[in-house]
């Protein structure tokens, strides 16, 4: 329970109407959740705008209603809290309500395109592997110390995350690690958290059916570093040209990591196969049980930003050495006969075509590579035509399937995919909507020695179509089908 007063620390105030001096229990932005002695705040969202529902909020208990707007007409015993911008505010008394809980953690995120829950994971993996206690707020799960959560969203609002924030502390944690995605960062939900260390991994297409332009995605990540204070770092991949635009205006000291350009941190690929790679970091050698280019990115990031938390080279390379691969993020299923699934989250053109240049290095000559893709429904549909042609480019056979088509046809879905598409690449792709299906007919017409890539969903364990979610996991179905393969 906190005094309404003590909470509104910090936030930016237009009007106060009514008593400040009064004991809170709970804060709220979801009206179906409203309890008494609560504060609500009223969010104007894509969809809705709890400003609507005020008198309904009453009703059920809040006696603080947080508003933009007030209502024509003020209750008695009800306290009114003007304010510029909702989704900050919430932010803010967020924080305050939970005691601030950034301030006693080192707090480290990783915003980008690609990449965020590897590096967010291998940190939380690594950092515990140095002896420490650690939370993690990932797209995959959330974990404070070893008690695993499941995860909802890449990044929780802002009253979820400071609460779990607010755990951690309770729990003995002394650092966290979290994915900052772009939508996060343009509500606000990471507002009132104080960060160490902000890690830009790349910027390629993504999200644009929530932000519009690839500008607004832009600005969006670059709000992560402006609003970073002196005290904190920002670790920037200067491989990708939008490195440098996230740091133009920020205060926080500037670290800089490649594989190609000069850069404070550098990684070099010296020997890589299915099962890790031998890298070379900072004039360091070290195996890692992760494959691919873009794994070397992200080991990079991680030992970088473990260096920068003050954490010794040697032990640092040692405990990254003996990392396993994420959940759904380049996982292996090898059959009797030699054949080699692969399942990943590669949802994006940049991802899809990093995963399968990734595969083709190390495979070996005369194999083939079958892989199995599809698109999200109800989501961004420009991208469709881009992996459709990535796809079919890079591999010697594609089956277009079903990803969560969510209200969206599937068989749409797949056209947008084949749209532009030459007669050549046509001719080597399967339409089977049905994942399960196409994921069984890939198997089917492997050969020892191929590999099948199952992309898109990597770790999560259902498939969303008409409003219904219903149990699947790729690496269950591949596998069983592995296992049933005469």
């Amino acid at each position: 329970m906190k005094l309404l007063k003590d909470i509104l620390y910090k936030v930016r105030l237009e009007e106060v109407i009514g008593n400040t001096n009064i004991a809170i229990e709970s804060i709220y932005h979801d009206s179906r959740q409203v309890t008494s002695q609560s504060l609500f705040v009223a969010l104007k969202g894509r969809h809705s705008d709890g400003h609507t529902y005020i008198d309904a909020v009453i009703k059920q208990g809040a006696i603080v209603v947080v508003c933009e707007r007030l209502p024509e007409e003020l209750k008695k015993d009800i306290t009114y809290v003007r304010v510029n911008d909702s989704w900050e505010a919430l932010a803010i008394l967020a924080a305050n309500f939970y005691n601030n809980p950034s301030e006693k953690l080192k707090i480290a995120g990783v915003t980008g395109t690609n990449g965020k829950t590897s590096i967010a994971t291998v940190l939380y993996k690594l950092f515990t592997q140095l002896g420490n206690t650690v939370g993690l707020l990932s797209t995959v799960e959330n974990k404070i110390g070893n008690k695993t959560l499941p995860s909802t969203h890449t990044t929780p609002d802002a009253l979820a995350v400071q609460k779990l924030l607010a755990e951690m502390v309770k729990a003995g944690c002394t650092h966290c690690f979290m994915e900052v995605s772009s939508i996060a960062i343009d509500q606000k939900r990471i507002f009132g958290i104080q960060f160490d260390v902000a890690i830009f991994t790349n910027l390629t297409h993504d999200h644009l059916d929530y932000h519009g332009t690839f500008e607004n995605y832009i600005k969006a990540k670059k709000q992560f570093f402006d609003q970073l204070p002196s005290t904190a770092a920002a670790l920037i991949n200067v491989d990708d040209k939008n490195g440098k635009i996230m740091v133009q205006n920020t205060k926080a000291k500037v670290y800089t990591y490649s594989m190609k350009s000069f850069a404070d941190f550098k990684v070099k690929i010296l020997e890589k196969e299915l099962r890790g790679m031998h890298l070379n970091i900072n004039n360091k050698e070290v195996w890692v049980r992760l494959t691919g280019e873009f794994n070397a990115y992200n080991v990079l990031s991680a030992y970088a930003t473990s260096i920068i938390l003050g954490n010794e080279q040697v032990n640092t390379l040692t405990a990254l050495s003996t990392i396993e691969p994420i959940e759904g993020r380049f996982n292996t299923v090898i059959s009797k006969d030699g054949i080699t699934g692969i399942i990943d989250y590669a949802h994006t053109p940049d991802a899809l075509q990093n995963i399968i240049e990734s595969i083709r290095d190390v495979m070996k000559v005369g194999t083939k590579l079958i892989t199995v893709v599809g698109c999200g429904g109800d989501r961004d549909t420009t991208k469709r035509p881009i992996m459709g042609k990535l796809a079919s480019s890079l591999s010697d056979q594609c089956i277009f399937t079903s990803d969560n088509p969510r209200s969206e046809d599937p068989n749409k879905i797949i056209a947008d995919m084949k749209e532009g598409l030459s007669s050549s690449l046509l001719q080597k792709i399967l339409s089977i909507t049905d994942r399960e299906e196409a994921i069984r007919t890939a198997v089917s017409i492997a050969k020892p020695g191929d590999v099948i890539l199952v992309a898109g969903k990597g770790h999560e364990k259902y498939q969303e179509a008409n409003g219904v979610r219903k149990d699947f996991d790729d690496k269950k179905v591949i596998t069983e089908t592995f296992n049933n393969r005469v």
